[in-house]
């Protein structure tokens, strides 16, 4: 036995990691053919910023000015109430820290979900409640068995990879279960593509909610990693003392600045064009003899489900032939014989759209 095995936590050593999509396709194999990336809910396009280099010999401020009055002014709440994190994964996992002990406590999750939760909560050695969803929706019964054995209730609305809202009815009921026992997460990755629902105006009555932000899908800067986590002044105070000394780089900061002030316009345009790609993409689907349901998305991807698990992986195997990427969903609970695909741009969606025509040939 080596000595890293030797002294690594035990339940580390077979655990599997988290296989995001360049994990699983890296962006810098080498390909005769340009890869179409469709796999990891990115926006389409490429952004243009100028930076200043002024005082990149410095530390970046704990939680830069710009980026923090930026955000507010973007999502309505005081600066107190807003951590600026590595991406929303960051957030996960400071939340974890922050209100799980190792090995004494619970979160509880409500897959199909997003499945750093998990691996989150492995990584810190908590333990892991499953509350499946039924029919993309809570199953509030199921919750209320499991009040008083958590301490953090993981709800992803939009869902990944299911894409519909939650009723915001059910989240209020889930956050009143367990006003007393637990926090209640609302990761809200994809909320500027149905803005009107989020949950950020429960923060005024409830005070164990967490909403997750991130600029990674409609604001179009994945590359940045740049997440917010909004909450009560009481929370962004005790995560501070968890998250490391310089989370946010400076270009990170002026980056991110931009794109949340005078860039907005770009945000909304780009969004609207997503949706309209969205519906046509969804109606093409629905018209294919090998796919048997298409799933209904308030984020910036589509879910399907195919016949057979024989046809998934002729679909998949023969878009990856052809240098074009989605993802396979098939191994979630609930989602047997499904494939994700990303709302890339209009060229993108007529490239997956042919390539497929060969199927029903």
């Amino acid at each position: 036995m080596s000595i890293v095995n030797k002294l690594a936590r035990e339940e580390l050593i077979d655990m599997v990691p988290y296989q995001s999509a360049r994990r699983l396709f890296s962006s810098c194999e080498k390909s005769e053919e340009k890869r179409v990336w469709l796999n990891a809910n990115e926006a389409p396009g490429t952004g243009k910023y100028q930076l200043s280099s002024e005082n990149i010999n410095r530390y970046p401020d704990f939680q830069p000015d710009n980026l923090l009055n930026a955000y507010s002014n973007y999502c309505g709440l005081n600066r107190s109430q807003i951590l600026a994190t590595r991406g929303a994964d960051e957030g996960i996992e400071l939340i974890i820290r922050s209100f799980c002990k190792a090995y004494q406590d619970n979160i509880l999750i409500c897959p199909p979900t997003y499945g750093m939760y998990a691996i989150s909560a492995e990584n810190h050695g908590a333990g892991i409640i499953k509350v499946p969803l039924q029919n993309n929706t809570l199953d509030l019964k199921g919750l209320e068995k499991q009040v008083g054995k958590v301490k953090v209730v993981f709800l992803c609305s939009p869902g990944n990879p299911t894409g519909n809202l939650l009723p915001k009815a059910e989240i209020i009921q889930a956050i009143e279960l367990f006003k007393d026992s637990a926090i209640v997460v609302v990761d809200e990755a994809y909320i500027e593509f149905s803005l009107e629902e989020t949950s950020t105006d429960l923060l005024k009555n409830h005070n164990n909610v967490i909403v997750l932000r991130t600029l990674s899908k409609a604001f179009a800067l994945a590359g940045l990693r740049c997440g917010f986590t909004l909450a009560s002044e009481e929370i962004i105070t005790l995560l501070s003392k968890v998250i490391a000394p310089y989370p946010i780089s400076a270009p990170v900061a002026e980056i991110a600045s931009k794109a949340l002030s005078s860039d907005l316009s770009i945000m909304t345009q780009r969004v609207q064009r997503c949706k309209q790609t969205k519906a046509s993409l969804a109606t093409w689907l629905s018209e294919q003899n090998w796919c048997s349901e298409v799933f209904a998305s308030d984020a910036n991807f589509v879910l399907f489900r195919c016949i057979s698990h024989n046809e998934k992986t002729r679909i998949f195997d023969l878009l990856v032939s052809n240098n074009i990427l989605i993802r396979d969903q098939s191994k979630q609970l609930q989602l047997e014989n499904c494939l994700r695909i990303s709302i890339g741009s209009e060229a993108e969606i007529v490239a997956f759209k042919n390539i497929l025509t060969t199927v029903n040939g």
